[in-house]
């Protein structure tokens, strides 16, 4: 819990840096880094800087980024959300083969284990600047627009209790001080999932009434904006409605969805789906983003994740299951009955993000090209460095940017933003629920697109180019081809784990072998094998939710209700 007296604050000057660290103070000292509630609700500047802070949380476990603390989610942190999932394994564990093998458990939640403590620590130091607003002097307009980010940073903050959770507990604007835990049954009574939902989305709304629509000097990126609460609750209401959660309509979704795309303020990057991930100006298709800046140490996602023989890490690997299931540039599945797809030349003609996201063997990587394959491949065991060979035979492209060092980068890469909803996933949120709702070529009351179109329009977008879905596709075809775009459009965006649990095909996908490739080279010739990359991959029925930490249930003196089975 946070300590009630003091905070850790980031100065006025550093607003846009968006860097908050707060730990408990042992010592009956003055620190220079922190300030007293009352100094925080004193001053205009110091408050805001304190709204501002709330955008991050505190570190809770080693290897959560490198120097700084979370945000929301594990973007720019060692081992990714993805590594838990389908998509990759992370090389060197991290606390995820634990849940990649199923032996999650309260005890052991693994790199899991933190949603639940970060998320209330800020919920609660979001209610103490809400209590707190009324006797700040500055405009009422200033005021009401802290106030909608305050609501919009709590609301995400319930999001992602939910997402993981379940049901969970609903703090209403109390702040709690030490103590008051074990008074009050009250405090540990989980609501039902709809009510949670319905709580995180009426926070959305009343967030989005307060915020501005637009980032300006006065609003500088990376603060929310009225389209960032309406796209996040838009993406609530489709998990809402998801087999999963069985709690709202598609229809609802599809409203939801379709305000954002009638706000006409955001659209398709067109520059380049790999340069979409590396700079925040000017680019309106992120809604809603993490930026960094060159003073804050944090995660070099290039030494990261980079190949061994160019002095990079490897982290988090790619697996065959996501390789697998990029299309082949014709739109045809590599399974399909005449298929384009030559297993003697696996990498040719596939989905152009399938070369924007991962390094395979032949693959064209600064200056030179990528050679996982043995005998004496460099980016294989025969390799330098051979300690941090992929697995998988793949190393992750996604995100990276090849201008910045890979080797002794500190302090002179890793400047990218962290993008936690952009236009693409709002239009593939639409299509889905639209989808539910009339089939492929209907387009919804109240709505302006089909979904085969709000597809096809992702699909398109330059450097991409997949050919267009054509019309006469079945529900249920529909519905598999929009899970299928999810899979590549989002690949490494902390989707997967959330979709394959909320499709309620967890216990499918998640059952599958970790698979990799072993390439063997005879002269010209490459010989492709799969292989297990990590063993005993499991996912048991319990595991479509997390469970709740056990010592999170100890300091409710046991009345917090686990999740079942765990």
């Amino acid at each position: 819990m946070l300590n009630k007296k003091l905070f850790h604050i980031i100065s006025a000057a550093a607003l846009s840096s968006l860097l908050f660290s707060c730990k408990k103070n042992f010592l009956e000292i003055n620190p220079t880094d922190k300030f007293s509630e009352a100094a925080v609700l004193a001053d205009s500047t110091v408050f805001e800087a304190f709204v501002v802070n709330r955008y991050i949380g505190a570190r809770l476990q080693d290897k959560e980024g490198d120097g700084t603390d979370p945000g929301f989610g594990r973007g720019m942190e060692y081992s990714m959300w993805s590594s838990i999932t389908d998509e990759s394994i992370y090389n060197n564990d991290d606390n995820t083969w634990t849940i990649q093998r199923g032996l999650l458990a309260p005890e052991n939640v693994g790199m899991a284990g933190t949603i639940w403590p970060r998320s209330y620590r800020s919920i609660r130091e979001v209610n103490f600047a809400l209590n707190g607003l009324t006797q700040i002097k500055m405009s009422d307009a200033r005021k009401n627009r802290l106030k909608g980010e305050l609501q919009f940073i709590r609301a995400f903050r319930y999001l992602d209790l939910i997402r993981n959770y379940g049901g969970v507990v609903l703090m209403g604007d109390q702040v709690l001080e030490l103590g008051d835990n074990l008074q009050n049954d009250a405090l540990f009574q989980r609501a039902t999932l709809k009510a949670s939902i319905d709580y995180a989305v009426s926070q959305f709304d009343q967030a989005a009434a307060l915020l501005p629509t637009d980032n300006d000097g006065n609003w500088p990126l990376g603060r929310a904006t009225k389209g960032a609460a309406l796209a996040l609750k838009a993406r609530l209401l489709l998990y809402a409605a998801s087999p999963l959660y069985a709690t709202g309509t598609w229809a609802d979704a599809v409203t939801a969805n379709q305000a954002v795309i009638a706000m006409n303020k955001y659209s398709l990057f067109q520059g380049g789906y790999d340069k979409l991930f590396l700079d925040a100006t000017g680019n309106n298709e992120i809604i809603f983003a993490r930026l960094y800046t060159k003073n804050a140490n944090h995660t070099h996602l290039e030494i990261a994740n980079g190949p061994n023989s160019y002095g990079g890490w490897g982290g988090n690997l790619p697996l065959q299951n996501l390789v697998d299931d990029y299309r082949m540039m014709d739109g045809s599945a590599i399974t399909d009955a005449g298929t384009s797809y030559n297993p003697a030349q696996p990498y040719a003609n596939r989905d152009p993000r399938f070369y924007f996201t991962i390094l395979y063997n032949g693959a064209s990587y600064r200056g030179s090209t990528i050679d996982t394959y043995t005998p004496g491949g460099k980016d294989s065991k025969d390799g330098p460095d051979n300690w941090n060979t992929s697995k998988t035979g793949y190393y992750l492209k996604k995100f990276m940017n090849d201008a910045y060092p890979l080797q002794n980068p500190w302090g002179n890469a890793g400047f990218q933003p962290w993008i936690y909803i952009r236009y693409a996933e709002v239009l593939l949120n639409y299509a889905e629920a639209a989808n539910e709702v009339g089939g492929p070529d209907v387009v919804p009351s109240g709505a302006t697109l089909t979904p085969r179109q709000a597809v096809n329009l992702v699909r398109a977008r330059s450097s991409v180019g997949m050919p267009a879905i054509p019309v006469g596709r079945s529900q249920a075809q529909m519905r598999d081809l929009i899970r299928s775009e999810r899979r590549v459009e989002l690949a490494f965006e902390e989707h997967r784990f959330y979709d394959v649990r909320r499709w309620k095909i967890a216990d499918v996908t998640e059952n599958k072998p970790a698979n990799g490739i072993t390439i063997t080279k005879n002269g010209t010739t490459y010989t492709y094998a799969t292989k297990v990359a990590l063993d005993g991959r499991k996912f048991l029925t319990q595991h479509y939710w997390l469970p709740i930490p056990r010592a999170e249930i100890q300091a409710s003196n046991y009345k917090l209700k686990q999740n079942d089975n765990y």
